[in-house]
């Protein structure tokens, strides 16, 4: 059983700033990349940004400049950290971890977090 716990989502003003956490635990043998995808109404959710074990990085060209990911292996926890927010970033934040348990190598999903950027 594995969970993703995310925590730091909320309301948050036009230009403002937020970091958002994703704690992995339960029966894990290795996390290969950990990331942030989001979902906006009525739209497909989308990747926003991925770190791998080794601390290769890649990001939505739309967060390029305004977001950085981080990682604690030691933890299993990834970290957003999002500046000069806009409107447009409002989503529900999901963490991704690619990962092996005693099953095969999957993806697993926590449950989401709301960011809400106010003009």
């Amino acid at each position: 059983q594995v969970q993703l716990v995310e925590s730091g989502g909320g309301l948050v003003q036009a230009g403002g700033s937020l970091r958002l956490s994703c704690a992995a635990s339960g029966s894990i043998f290795s996390i290969y990349a950990m990331g942030w995808y989001r979902q906006a109404p009525g739209k497909q959710r989308e990747l926003v940004a991925t770190v791998t074990s080794g601390g290769s990085t890649k990001y939505a060209d739309s967060v390029k400049g305004r977001a950085t990911i981080s990682r604690d292996n030691a933890k299993n926890t990834v970290y957003l950290q999002m500046n000069s927010l806009k409107p447009e970033d409002t989503a529900v934040y999901y963490c991704n971890a690619h990962l092996s348990t005693v099953l095969p190598v999957g993806d697993y999903w926590g449950q989401g977090t709301q960011v809400t950027v106010s003009s």
